[in-house]
């Protein structure tokens, strides 16, 4: 008798820490399916306008086999475009994108004229763009603001790519400013000695031009390596992320897209924004 009423003793301090942990699991799942739901709802409306346009307007074009992130990024692309209305919108092509119609290339989404375009002429000391010819008279054709841009090498001569860049590039009156393009850390050099090589190729391209250079890269890029010993530059910033939906303020241009559609172009396209209007855009140009 004495031993069943100990084990019924047990049997009764057990019981409600069992009910306790499974009340507790179901409170956690709860929580946790709670907050997924009201973080999606926040995302919902946060992307309301661009949800909208693309259900609306996009829906019925767009094939089944397009990846999700194309359209997360479609919803982006609007959204940030919706933000800077009056800014002058842009975009930068080279071989990549092929044989170009560019009559075609007029707006982004039916809605967004395109001003101005970024065409790629030289890669490293030795390689011109395949397609840089033809998009610079097309461009031109087209009666978009056009600006060329070099792709450095951080393992190779600067002076050469200067050269290179100088042969290949002839800018008239309206074009924007020459563009170094560095993305890449250098292998078997030091940055002081990437730092240089980057300057010697903007001092001997100003110098041809008569017209300081733009300096485009990454923002990590851009903050890291570049921001303090090249303020004296202006800097169009390659950021894609989704959370980033504002230009910089002290950003001249702003890639904010590698994945949009425009006219005439097969495939996606960089998007990018000036942080001015047209007329400001203008009055950049070499004149």
């Amino acid at each position: 008798m004495r031993k069943q009423a100990v084990r019924r003793k047990a049997t009764v301090v057990r019981k409600p820490k069992k009910k306790a942990a499974v009340f507790s699991g179901k409170l956690v799942r709860y929580l946790i399916v709670a907050f997924s739901i009201a973080l999606l709802i926040g995302i919902g409306f946060h992307y309301r306008n661009g949800l909208a346009y693309y259900l609306g307007f996009k829906s019925d074009k767009t094939s089944r086999a397009e990846s999700e992130d194309k359209r997360i990024s479609d919803v982006r692309n609007f959204q940030v475009l919706e933000k800077h209305q009056g800014k002058s919108i842009g975009i930068d092509v080279s071989e990549y994108q092929g044989k170009i119609s560019w009559s075609y290339v007029d707006t982004l989404e039916k809605k967004y004229p395109i001003h101005f375009v970024f065409i790629r002429a030289t890669v490293g000391k030795d390689r011109k763009d395949r397609q840089f010819d033809t998009n610079w008279l097309g461009a031109k054709e087209n009666k978009m603001i056009r600006g060329a841009y070099h792709y450095y090498r951080p393992n190779e001569n600067s002076l050469e790519q200067a050269e290179l860049f100088i042969t290949t590039v002839h800018l008239q009156k309206g074009d924007l400013p020459p563009v170094l393009d560095i993305e890449k850390l250098p292998k078997n050099q030091s940055i002081a000695n990437l730092k240089l090589g980057l300057k010697r190729w903007l001092k001997a391209v100003e110098w041809h031009y008569g017209v300081k250079p733009i300096i485009y890269t990454g923002e990590r890029y851009y903050d890291d390596f570049l921001k303090e010993e090249f303020s004296d530059y202006l800097f169009w910033i390659a950021n894609y992320n989704f959370y980033r939906e504002e230009i910089g303020t002290d950003w001249l241009f702003w890639q904010f897209t590698e994945k949009a559609s425009i006219p005439g172009i097969k495939g996606n396209v960089d998007v990018n924004i000036y942080n001015g209007d047209l007329q400001q855009l203008q009055f950049i140009t070499v004149e």
